[in-house]
């Protein structure tokens, strides 16, 4: 009965969403597994919401992503996971808040661009089931793996609660979570209030292409910050 009336709950939300056009947004990007990350400054992974579009989704993904681009100049590689992550609702219920195959996409997201774009710095993000998928993706990464991510951004963090606003394992000051007080998801429950859809248009974007790029600026490759360098 709980599981049915968490889904039932999501559902009710997510087809409550306000309608966007999808024809001016780009909800699919693949830069790093096309191999379009040569010399670029950064490389952006990003994990959607549950019934999202694309592999980016379209209300926080594509933004963040051409916010990124926009700082650098256009050297920026985004890749969002897709494939065996179907960001389906009932997904949220699991232990994990996903699927582990949705895990394994990711993680292999990740180290694909640490090995494809090995002079760039590697920062990620994720939205509602999608930071889920970060957090265990991040989380079961050697001390090494995790060095090499400059920085991450979640939103509407369904694990907040349980995790304390933190991914185990990784650096408080690499990560930044943003959880709306009127987002019931970051209460530690699946309910999901009007809030939780409320981050693409409350500054949130904005703050996130900050911090992701004070990280950028700042990463150099050993997982230490180096104050000195500029994001020029």
């Amino acid at each position: 009965m709980k599981t049915s009336f968490a889904i039932a709950v999501l559902l009710g939300i997510a087809t409550a969403a306000p309608a966007i056009d999808l024809e001016t947004r780009q909800i699919t990007d693949n830069d790093v597994e096309q191999g379009s990350c040569a010399g670029k400054k950064a490389a952006f992974v990003f994990a959607r919401g549950s019934t999202e579009p694309g592999n980016m989704g379209e209300l926080l993904g594509p933004q963040v992503c051409s916010g990124l681009k926009n700082k650098y100049n256009g050297q920026v590689a985004c890749q969002e996971v897709g494939g065996a992550y179907t960001a389906g609702l009932a997904d949220n219920v699991s232990e994990k808040g996903t699927t582990d195959a949705a895990i394994r996409e990711a993680t292999k997201m990740l180290t694909d661009a640490m090995s494809k774009c090995p002079d760039a710095a590697i920062v990620a993000g994720g939205y509602s089931q999608g930071s889920a998928v970060m957090l265990n993706a991040i989380e079961s990464m050697t001390a090494e793996q995790k060095a090499r991510i400059a920085g991450v951004v979640l939103f509407g963090y369904t694990k907040n609660k349980q995790e304390n606003g933190e991914i185990p394992g990784f650096p408080v000051d690499k990560l930044k979570v943003f959880c709306r007080p009127d987002d019931g998801v970051c209460g530690g429950a699946l309910v999901v209030t009007a809030g939780h859809l409320g981050y693409s248009s409350d500054g949130s974007i904005g703050q996130a292409v900050d911090f992701l790029s004070e990280k950028v600026a700042s990463f150099n490759g050993t997982g230490v910050a180096s104050p000195a360098v500029s994001d020029a």
